[in-house]
């Protein structure tokens, strides 16, 4: 947890400079927790604006209701069009964004672990590629229903992270090796969505490409459902690596000296984050750069020196929530897909990060 103290960290220091001491919290005789001050206030922070804008989502629309008749329609009270709109339209859209933020956000965390870089994400290295080019290979070439494409984008985003994990791996997975490979893939894997759009009828086409462009329209529970299990599934075994994967970012070597067996633990990661990153994907679409921008968000403001995936995952929800009001409602009565919002809102960040690490020297 971001809330917690890392393994390799022993305090935090204020804006002043003087060093916090992290606080031990015992639950039981066996756990105890290391509550880091500032990670608790942010955490608690973002948490706090998500519920805001998830509340600000209720409300507003075409037909807008106003806060106490939207907490009677969440107790299952009050006017029936105000239930249809806020448990039936509202509630399982602005879940979905929460829900598929965050699983971007710990996805883009996990591989900006292993690379050791803040443009490691699925976006840049050609795992939201996969997942898509999967995806949209069910639609065109078999007509899939919600199910097979979900498990289509599945299977191609864990097809991709198989095959870019063994062109990468060499006495271990190196963090630019990893980038390179994982981009070069992707022009491959768009050459294949590109040339399946083109042999594809029309109107099959029309469909697959409103959904590469990634949309919250019209989900419903069942797209919350699919997408709370495979979290479920996915995340106790990404925080269970979480220790392991901050060991690592201090070299292979150290890592290994230290206990950890590295290219299990890479694998297993890689496997988990691309598992999560097609479900996400298969339930709105390759939605880009929350990955990318939401776990070097999250530890800026936690000034932490490892790597945030708690932290990164309320990040990535509060991005992508906010990111779907802007795009309910920045051209009301008109909606745009909220992927067209997160690709000016990520570009921008894109542009800034890669200026900053040529400033830096690191790039």
């Amino acid at each position: 947890m971001t809330a917690t103290e890392t393994p390799t960290e022993t305090a935090m220091r204020s804006r002043s400079g003087r060093v916090r001491p992290a606080r031990t919290l015992r639950l039981g005789d066996r756990l105890s927790l290391r509550v880091r001050p500032r990670g608790l206030a942010v955490c608690t922070a973002l948490t706090a604006a998500i519920t805001a804008v998830f509340a600000v989502l209720l409300m507003v629309g075409e037909y807008e209701i106003p806060l106490d008749k939207v907490v009677l329609a969440l107790a299952g009270g009050g006017e029936r069009l105000d239930l249809f709109f806020v448990r039936d339209v509202r509630l399982p859209r602005a879940w979905t964004a929460v829900l598929v933020g965050a699983s971007l956000g710990v996805a883009g965390a996990v591989f900006q672990s292993l690379s050791r870089n803040p443009l490691g994400s699925p976006d840049i290295i050609g795992f939201t590629g996969g997942a898509a080019t999967g995806a949209v290979a069910v639609i065109l070439l078999f007509g899939g229903t919600m199910l097979q494409v979900s498990l289509g984008a599945v299977a191609g985003g864990v097809g991709t992270a198989a095959l870019v994990y063994l062109l990468a791996m060499k006495r271990g997975v190196q963090g630019y090796r990893l980038i390179l490979v994982g981009i070069g893939i992707s022009a491959m894997l768009l050459s294949v969505r590109d040339y399946l759009l083109t042999r594809a009828d029309l109107t099959e086409a029309k469909t697959a490409q409103i959904w590469m462009i990634g949309s919250l329209n019209a989900r419903g529970w069942t797209e919350v459902i699919a997408v709370l299990v495979c979290m479920a599934v996915l995340l106790p075994v990404i925080f269970a690596l979480a220790p392991r994967l901050r060991l690592m970012e201090m070299g292979d070597q150290t890592a290994g000296a230290l206990g950890v067996p590295v290219q299990a633990t890479q694998a297993a990661a890689l496997i988990a984050a691309s598992a999560l990153t097609g479900a996400a994907i298969a339930v709105a679409g390759p939605i880009s750069f929350i990955a990318l921008a939401a776990p070097q968000l999250a530890r800026r403001l936690l000034r932490s020196t490892g790597t945030t995936f708690f932290g990164a995952a309320l990040m990535g929800a509060l991005l992508l929530i906010v990111a779907d009001l802007v795009a309910q409602r920045a051209l009301a009565p008109a909606q745009l897909p909220v992927g067209a919002v997160t690709a000016v809102i990520g570009g921008s960040y894109l542009v800034w990060l890669l200026y900053r690490e040529w400033r830096t020297g690191r790039a």
